[in-house]
C-alpha cells in the first residue's frame, strides 16, 4: 500500500505542476459537510491511505502531511508509515495549522497558489484560509479544481441507492407538521428560505430514509425552502413510484441533483439562510449576495429532541439490543477459553446476534473489538492484516451499535477475560467511577455538556488520567449514530441540554501499547423536578446491558456508585431476563448480582 501511495502523490504533483497549483488539499467530507462519507468522496483516504473518519490531507510539490485528531495518532502513525506524509497532532502543542505549514512549505515561492475542491470545503474554512494565507505571502486559493477526478481511475460512481419511507409510526411527526416549524423558524430569524445540505436533516424533515452512506440510513440529496414550494434536489432513479407519490403529496417538488446550483441563481425569495459552516463553498456562493443571511439551520436542533414516539423506539430498541448483548457476552468467555477466537471473529458473533432481532437494519458504526493493546486505539477497526487472537487473559474493549426501525443503539463495554494486573483493574474502576458520576448528574435546564463534562474526568483527573475524545454526542433516531449540536465534551460547545435528547456517557482511559477502557451508555435527557431556582433536568439510562464487576476495585467505589451500579444491574435482569432462554437468564442472573 505504501507504494500505492507514494505513486499516487507523484501523479498529483504531475498534475499540479501542469495547472500551476503549488499545493493541494484534501478535507474527509462530501459536498453536505458529513462525517461518514459515501466511497465517491474518499479522497483523503485515497491520496493518503489513512482511513480514520477525519482529517486533512496536503500535498505541495516538494512535502506532505496529514492533520487529526487524538482519536487516530497511533492508527495514523501506522497507516502513514513509508510514505511522503508526515503526521500533524491536533490540538498538540507545537503543531502547525494548515495555513501556517503551508506558509512555511510555499515560502520561497513567489505566487504560490493553493488548490482545492470548492464542493467539499465549506465556505467558512475556505473563507479563513484565503484570509491566513494572505497574512503570510503572495499564496492564492483556488477552489474550482479536483484532481481526483482525472487521476483516481477507478472512483466509485455518486451512490444511486433508492430511497425509502420511514412510517408515521416510527417517525412520530409528519412531514407537513416538519416543514411548519421550519418556516416559522425561519420567520424568526428574518429569512423566507433555506437551503439544507446535511444529509440527516434532509431525511428527518421527510421522513425518509436511504442506504448512500455506510452504516448511516441517508441519500444524497439537497433540500431547498423557497417562500412558496420546498424543492428536493436528488437523482430521480433513486425514487420509487410510492415514494414519488409521498413527495407529491406533501407537496414536495423534485429536481435532478445537479440542479441545484442553477436553483440557487434563480432564488426568487427576498432572503435565503445559508449557514457558512456547513455548506460547501460552489453552493453558498452559488446563491446572490444580497439575499444571503449566515445564519445555522433550525433543522438540526428540533431533530435533536425527540418526540414521545421515538422515545418509545428508542427503548425498545435499546431493549432488542441489550438481548443481543447479553447472548453475546453469556457467550464470550466459554468462547475465549475453548480458542480459536479473534477480533473479527468476535464482530461477526456480535453482529449476527443482532440480525436476530426483529427491526435490525444494520450496524450503526463499524464495530470495534479492540484487544489488550489495540483496545488503547481510540477508533481501532480490526482488518485481516491487524486481526489477532483473544486469548482468556487481560481485557477486551467492543465498541458497537446497531441500526432498528425505531431507534439507533451505541454501547461500549470492557470486559475481563481471565488474570488482570492491578493497574488494569485501577484503570477500569476509575473510568466505572466518571462514567457513574456523569449519569448520576441533575443540572440546570439549559446548561451546555462542557459544563458537565468534568463530572466524568474529575475520578480520573484525581490520579493524573485524562482522555481527550469527547464524553457524550446525540444519538439519531434510526440516523446517524452521531448528531448534534449538543455535545458533553471538555472543549466549549454552546448547545444547551434539552428534555428528549438523546445523549452518550462513554469516558476511557487508553494506556499506548497496553490496553484501553470505556463504558459507553446511551442516555435520554428528562425533567428532574423544578425548585425556586428553575427547571432541573437528569439522565434516563436507554442502553441495557450488564457492566463487567470482575475487574472492579470494590474499594474505590463510594456507597453512592455501588447503590448505582445495583440498582441499574436490577433493571437490566428486570428487563431482559424475561426474553432469554434458561442458561442465558442464569448467566445474567450472575452477572448482575449486586455487590
Amino acid at each position: 500500500m505504501t507504494n500505492i501511495i507514494n505513486k499516487r502523490i507523484k501523479k498529483l504533483r504531475s498534475w499540479m505542476r501542469e495547472n500551476g497549483l503549488s499545493a493541494f488539499i484534501f478535507p474527509s467530507s462530501d459536498p453536505h459537510n458529513s462525517e461518514y462519507v459515501a466511497e465517491h468522496w474518499k479522497s483523503r483516504e485515497w491520496i493518503s491511505g489513512f482511513s480514520g473518519s477525519a482529517g486533512t490531507a496536503v500535498v505541495t510539490l516538494e512535502h506532505a502531511a496529514l492533520w487529526t485528531d487524538s482519536r487516530y495518532f497511533i492508527a495514523a502513525e501506522k497507516e502513514l508509515k513509508g510514505t511522503d506524509f508526515k503526521l500533524m497532532k491536533l490540538r498538540v502543542e507545537g503543531t502547525p495549522s494548515v495555513a501556517e505549514w503551508l506558509g512555511t512549505m510555499l515560502s520561497s515561492s513567489e505566487t504560490a497558489v493553493v488548490g482545492l475542491d470548492g464542493y467539499v470545503n465549506s465556505l467558512d474554512e475556505v473563507s479563513v484560509l484565503e484570509q491566513e494565507l494572505a497574512t503570510r505571502g503572495n499564496i492564492s486559493v483556488r477552489t474550482d479544481v479536483d484532481p481526483v477526478d482525472e487521476l483516481w481511475i477507478d472512483r466509485p460512481v455518486i451512490p444511486d441507492n433508492m430511497v425509502h419511507l420511514h412510517p408515521l409510526e416510527y417517525a412520530g411527526e409528519p412531514t407537513s407538521s416538519k416543514i411548519s416549524r421550519v418556516r416559522q423558524c425561519l420567520v424568526d430569524n428574518g429569512a423566507d428560505g433555506l437551503l439544507v445540505t446535511a444529509l440527516d436533516e434532509i431525511a428527518w424533515v421527510l421522513n425518509l430514509r436511504g442506504s448512500d452512506v455506510h452504516c448511516n440510513p441517508v441519500f444524497v440529496s439537497y433540500l431547498l425552502f423557497s417562500p412558496e414550494k420546498v424543492t428536493l434536489y436528488i437523482n430521480n432513479l433513486k425514487l420509487s413510484e410510492d415514494v414519488k407519490v409521498y413527495l407529491s403529496t406533501e407537496k414536495i417538488e423534485v429536481e435532478e441533483y445537479d440542479a441545484i446550483v442553477e436553483g440557487l441563481r434563480t432564488y426568487r425569495g427576498e432572503s435565503l439562510l445559508i449557514d457558512d459552516r456547513a455548506t460547501n463553498y460552489l453552493l453558498a456562493t452559488a446563491a446572490p449576495y444580497e439575499k444571503v443571511i449566515a445564519g445555522v439551520s433550525p433543522i438540526a436542533s428540533m431533530k435533536a429532541i425527540k418526540n414521545k414516539i421515538e422515545q418509545e423506539g428508542f427503548r425498545a430498541a435499546m431493549l432488542r439490543d441489550g438481548i443481543a448483548m447479553v447472548k453475546f457476552l453469556a457467550w464470550l468467555n466459554p468462547a475465549v477459553e475453548a480458542g480459536n477466537q479473534t477480533e473479527i471473529s468476535l464482530d461477526e458473533r456480535l453482529t449476527a446476534l443482532r440480525a436476530e432481532q426483529p427491526k435490525f437494519k444494520g450496524i450503526s458504526f463499524d464495530t470495534i473489538v479492540g484487544y489488550e493493546a489495540h483496545g488503547a486505539i481510540v477508533h481501532y477497526e480490526a482488518t485481516p492484516e491487524s486481526d489477532i487472537p483473544v486469548e482468556s487473559h487481560g481485557l477486551v474493549l467492543i465498541d458497537s451499535g446497531a441500526q432498528y426501525l425505531d431507534g439507533t443503539t451505541d454501547i461500549t463495554r470492557t470486559i475481563a477475560l481471565g488474570d488482570l494486573t492491578e493497574e488494569q483493574c485501577r484503570v477500569y474502576t476509575l473510568v466505572l467511577k466518571g462514567h457513574i458520576q456523569l449519569d448520576l448528574c441533575r443540572f440546570p435546564a439549559g446548561a451546555c455538556g462542557s459544563q458537565i463534562d468534568a463530572l466524568a474526568r474529575a475520578p480520573m483527573w484525581r490520579e493524573g488520567y485524562n482522555y481527550m475524545h469527547g464524553t457524550g454526542h446525540g444519538v439519531g433516531s434510526y440516523l446517524n449514530v452521531h448528531e448534534g449540536p449538543h455535545q458533553i465534551r471538555m472543549e466549549w460547545r454552546s448547545a444547551p441540554l434539552q428534555a428528549g435528547m438523546t445523549v452518550t456517557n462513554e469516558p476511557g482511559l487508553y494506556l499506548e501499547g497496553k490496553f484501553g477502557v470505556r463504558i459507553e451508555n446511551t442516555l435520554l435527557i428528562v425533567p428532574a423536578e423544578t425548585t425556586a431556582f428553575g427547571d432541573f433536568l437528569k439522565f434516563e439510562t436507554l442502553t441495557l446491558a450488564p457492566i463487567d464487576k470482575k475487574p472492579i476495585v470494590l474499594e474505590m467505589l463510594s456507597e453512592e456508585e455501588r447503590e448505582w451500579l445495583n440498582s441499574y444491574h436490577r433493571r437490566v435482569y428486570d428487563k431482559l431476563s424475561l426474553y432469554l432462554d434458561d442458561e442465558e437468564k442464569e448467566w445474567l442472573r450472575l452477572a448482575t448480582l449486586p455487590i
